[in-house]
């Protein structure tokens, strides 16, 4: 099993050794860590793969060009016929080019994948939209995962435009605003508080599962969301500000601990640097910030608790910074990606941390070191 080596401890020859070679043959990179020759030819294969995407879809568009360039001229009788129906829009297959932008959606039906034939092998792509600012633009991945995150972005970007006035209200209308920036002060500015609410709001509004993958989805969502985007930038914001006001409290805590209690005050404050990042809002999963209040509340309650019995929290503390240590181990094994299982472990961890310190709290669900291990079983079977 995975669990029964230390990897720190195996000699580099039972590790896999990659070779990376060109389609001449040619060795770009050498070596035993996979994610470092990602990291280091990464960028170039993504480029080169897009270029590719790219001048696959200008030969289809070339080829159907002198198709068309080859037909019978038409009668008069046809060219007449066929004025009238140049009014109508035509299908359009997705233009992969690099000077491509749009700002609606006139780009065609968007496929799940695409096949690049290259030297008699067969590549497979996962074309996205690209957030560009005041427009998106498409390009052609060859990692899943990352086509679907560069995916949502765009996609929200190409919404956004299209609700401009609702945006412009949002912006001066999101209640409570400044009250919220002045708790926020410690991670950022009111502007990046701002933007984290509108863009959850989009999430919200518009990027349920399934995605639009056609222009008449895509314009059916729009309807639909653009009616319901005020109330649904209100509940975020009402859910900002109650995390807010939990955070404000917290630190206070970890705070006026720090010379009483400086192992735990230390612990709190990284706990609190995990749970509300800069970016807390828009990273953090929907299902998991209606918890965050519950989990700032239990760094509170757990002050108010520790004089009375400090040698309890330290024993706590110990076993719940082994599980995280755990757990973040695995994470940079894995080079930062985290699938549902760990994402699932990751706030098992904090519903802990509150069945520890603040079971007052209650948890959703039972929670114990126990219940850890069968899911770490799981995870490292």
């Amino acid at each position: 099993k995975r669990t029964d080596f230390k990897l720190d401890m195996l000699p580099a020859h039972l590790f896999m050794n990659f070779r990376v070679t060109d389609e001449h043959g040619r060795q770009r990179g050498t070596g035993r860590n996979l994610a470092a020759l990602k990291a280091e030819l990464g960028g170039q294969a993504r480029g080169a793969f897009q270029a590719l995407a790219a001048l696959k879809t200008s030969r289809q568009a070339n080829d159907s060009t002198a198709q068309q360039q080859e037909a019978a001229a038409p009668t008069q009788t046809e060219q007449a016929s066929r004025k009238k129906e140049a009014t109508a829009p035509a299908a359009q297959s997705p233009a992969l080019a690099d000077d491509a932008r749009y700002t609606s959606w006139s780009f065609g039906e968007l496929p799940e994948l695409m096949e690049i034939r290259r030297k008699g092998q067969v590549l497979i792509g996962f074309p996205a939209l690209v957030d560009a600012g005041d427009a998106v633009t498409l390009e052609v991945f060859d990692e899943p995962e990352l086509a679907a995150a560069k995916h949502r972005t765009g996609l929200r970007r190409l919404f956004a435009l299209q609700v401009k006035d609702a945006l412009k209200y949002l912006e001066k209308n999101i209640p409570d605003l400044q009250k919220m920036a002045v708790a926020y002060m410690n991670l950022g500015t009111l502007e990046e508080l701002r933007q984290q609410i509108i863009d959850v709001a989009l999430d919200r509004a518009f990027l349920l599962d399934p995605l639009p993958t056609d222009e008449a989805s895509f314009r059916q969502r729009v309807e639909e969301g653009r009616a319901r985007l005020t109330l649904i930038a209100n509940e975020v914001a009402r859910q900002a500000a109650a995390i807010l006001a939990e955070y404000t409290l917290a630190a206070r805590k970890v705070k006026d601990a720090g010379k009483s209690a400086p192992e735990a005050a230390k612990d709190a404050a990284e706990q609190l640097q995990r749970l509300l990042p800069k970016h807390f809002l828009a990273r953090t999963p929907w299902a998991a910030l209606q918890h965050l209040p519950r989990y700032l509340k239990a760094i509170t309650l757990r002050f108010d608790k520790l004089r009375a019995d400090p040698a309890r929290d330290a024993q706590r503390m110990a076993e719940a910074r082994a599980q995280e240590q755990r757990f973040w181990r695995l994470v940079a094994e894995r080079k930062g990606q985290q699938d549902a299982r760990l994402q699932e472990l990751r706030w098992l961890l904090e519903e802990l941390r509150v069945s520890f310190f603040a079971q007052e709290l209650r948890t959703p669900q039972p929670v114990s070191l126990k219940r850890l291990e069968k899911v770490w079983a799981q995870i490292e079977r």
